[in-house]
C-alpha cells in the first residue's frame, strides 16, 4: 500500500493520557483528531466525558465532538459513516488522520467496517427496548433462541448490541452471525496505538479524576442538562458520573457516596477496556500514559518506521 496515506488510531483504557498523546503526536506532524469516544458526540456532556475544551486543543482541528444533540440515536455505524470521509478528507489536505478514543467497537466500525444489515426501525426499537425494561435479561434470552452464536458472543447486559442483532435477525434473512463480510476502510496504512499503563497506577489517577469531576460541577451540569429539557432515560445519562451525578439529585446518594460509587466502577470499566486493548489483533501496545516522557519519542518511532517500510 505504497501510494496509501497514514492513519494513526490511539486507544487505551480511561484516563491513560489519549488526548494529551493525540495533541503531541498531531502537533509534531501536523495531524487533527477525530474523536472515537461514543460520549463525546453529545453536547453539553462535558465534564463527566473528561471532553477537552477548545482553549485546551491548542489549535489542533478536532471532528465529531459535540456533533449531536443529547436526545440522538448515534451509534457506532452512524459513527464509520461520518468518520470516513472526515480521515479522507484530512489526508487529501496534506494532514494525518489521527482517531483517538476507548470505544473500541466504534473503532472497529470505522476501520473494519460493519456487516451490511436492514437500516434500524425505531418502532421495533422501541418495542423491543420497553420489552428489557419490563423484564431485564429478555432481549439476551430471545437472542439466544434467534441467533446463538451472536447471543454467545455479545454481553448480557449490552443491550444496544443486543437490539441490534435481534433488528437485524428479525428484518433480514439471515441472522447478524450470518452476514456478509465487512466492508473495511481502504486507501490508509493504518498504524494502531494502544496505552497499556500500570495498573495501580491508573487507578490512582482515576480516583483523582473522579473526585476532580464532581468538584468542578459534574452534578451542577448534570442538572442543567435537565433544565434543557432533555429525558434523564437518554443514553448519556447511563454513562459513569452521570448516572451517580442523577442520584445526588434524586437525593439518593449523597456527594461522598456517588465519588466513591463512580470511583468503583470507573475502576472496573478501565479493567474492561484493558483487556480489549490486549486482544485487539495488529495493536502496538505502549506500557505507559500518554504524557510519560518516553511515550511520544516510541510512538515517533513507529511512525518513521511505517513510512519507511512504504517507501
Amino acid at each position: 500500500m505504497r501510494d496509501a496515506s497514514l492513519l494513526i488510531s490511539v486507544s487505551g483504557p480511561t484516563g491513560s493520557g489519549k488526548s494529551d498523546l493525540a495533541l503531541h503526536v498531531c502537533r509534531q506532524l501536523g495531524g487533527e483528531v477525530i474523536n472515537c469516544d461514543s460520549l463525546q458526540v453529545y453536547r453539553y456532556f462535558n465534564i463527566g466525558t473528561a471532553k477537552l475544551p477548545p482553549e485546551q486543543r491548542g489549535g489542533v482541528p478536532h471532528h465529531l465532538i459535540d456533533c449531536v444533540p443529547p436526545d440522538a440515536i448515534f451509534t457506532a455505524g452512524d459513527f464509520a459513516r461520518l468518520a470516513r470521509p472526515i480521515a479522507h478528507d484530512i489526508a487529501a489536505r496534506g494532514k494525518l488522520p489521527v482517531v483517538v478514543g476507548g470505544t473500541g467497537f466504534y473503532l472497529r466500525a470505522m476501520l473494519d467496517g460493519l456487516s451490511p444489515g436492514p437500516e434500524r426501525d425505531a418502532a421495533l426499537r422501541s418495542r423491543l427496548l420497553a420489552s428489557e425494561t419490563r423484564r431485564r435479561g429478555s432481549l439476551h434470552r430471545l437472542l439466544r433462541r434467534l441467533d446463538p452464536p451472536s447471543a454467545a458472543r455479545i454481553h448480557a447486559n449490552d443491550v444496544p448490541k443486543i437490539t441490534r442483532a435481534l433488528e437485524i435477525r428479525l428484518k433480514s434473512a439471515n441472522p447478524a452471525s450470518e452476514q456478509p463480510p465487512r466492508d473495511a476502510l481502504t486507501g490508509f496504512r493504518i498504524l494502531k496505538i494502544g496505552l497499556l499503563p500500570p495498573r495501580d497506577e491508573l487507578n490512582q489517577r482515576l480516583d483523582r479524576r473522579c473526585e476532580a469531576m464532581f468538584k468542578q460541577g459534574l452534578v451542577e451540569e448534570t442538572a442543567a442538562i435537565l433544565t434543557r429539557g432533555y429525558d434523564r432515560a437518554l443514553k448519556p445519562f447511563e454513562s459513569l458520573g452521570y448516572k451517580q451525578a442523577l442520584a445526588v439529585l434524586d437525593g439518593r446518594l449523597t456527594r461522598a457516596e456517588a465519588v466513591a460509587d463512580t470511583q468503583q466502577q470507573t475502576r472496573r470499566y478501565a479493567k474492561r477496556q484493558m483487556t480489549w486493548l490486549r486482544s485487539e489483533p495488529g495493536l502496538c501496545t505502549l506500557a505507559g500514559f500518554g504524557d510519560d516522557p518516553a511515550v511520544l519519542p516510541a510512538v515517533l518511532a513507529m511512525v518513521q518506521s511505517s513510512m519507511l517500510q512504504s517507501s
